[in-house]
């Protein structure tokens, strides 16, 4: 996974916001970006509420299953920074047991919605309720802010994305720096062609082989 993110300079995008904020109008503001964001908004509620109705017998059962395992709740709710710096709950289902300790164990239903990233199926709540987009950069907490600094506004000017460039490049596999290095990035050079290849490519892992069957440990 080293070699996947190599090519990544994450000053140069920093640099860009950087000189945006000083002359004070928004970053890649024009006409056209402006359309191109109300438009983003508008496919994410139309596909949000498609795929919400078209999903709802699997997020039906994913949720009975998870329930009756163990009767515990369905969803966790985690608390992340949105769309203007505003706190949210952003909601998964529920992967882990329901006594779940510092080192709970994961079930194995929550194993295979973690590898599948399926958990995060319920988030298209958080897209139709404006506090999440379809694609954008990871939904980061409160704590995770103060080490942006000042770039931090660059992410509190978007809404956070249930899929991102992150995603498609590594997800969890690579460091925590190169992980902010991919968002900005992908702030940088945004367009809802940028957004179309990473829900292409969203996909692909989605239904490849290896994502959806269980972990066997070695």
């Amino acid at each position: 996974m080293a070699g996947k993110n190599q090519g990544i300079n994450p000053i140069e995008p920093w640099r860009d916001f950087a000189r945006a904020r000083r002359e004070r109008r928004p970053f890649n503001s024009s006409q056209s970006y402006t359309i191109s964001r109300i438009l983003k908004r508008a496919l994410d509620l139309i596909i949000a509420a498609g795929l919400l109705v078209l999903l709802s017998p699997l997020l039906v059962s994913v949720a009975a299953i998870t329930t009756l395992s163990d009767w515990g709740p369905i969803f966790n709710s985690h608390r992340r920074i949105g769309y203007k710096g505003k706190e949210f709950g952003c909601l998964e289902f529920r992967t882990i047991t329901v006594d779940a300790t510092a080192n709970a164990p994961v079930t194995v239903v929550g194993d295979i919605l973690k590898r599948s990233s399926l958990d995060k199926l319920p988030q298209l709540i958080n897209v139709l309720l404006g506090q999440m987009s379809l694609v954008g950069p990871r939904a980061i907490t409160k704590e995770e802010l103060s080490h942006y600094g000042e770039h931090a506004y660059a992410y509190m000017a978007v809404r956070p994305g249930l899929t991102g460039h992150w995603q498609t490049n590594g997800r969890n596999d690579v460091s925590y720096q190169n992980r902010v290095s991919l968002d900005v990035e992908y702030l940088s050079k945004w367009t809802l062609a940028l957004d179309f290849v990473i829900v292409a490519k969203t996909l692909s892992a989605l239904l490849s082989r290896h994502a959806l069957l269980p972990r066997v440990d070695s």
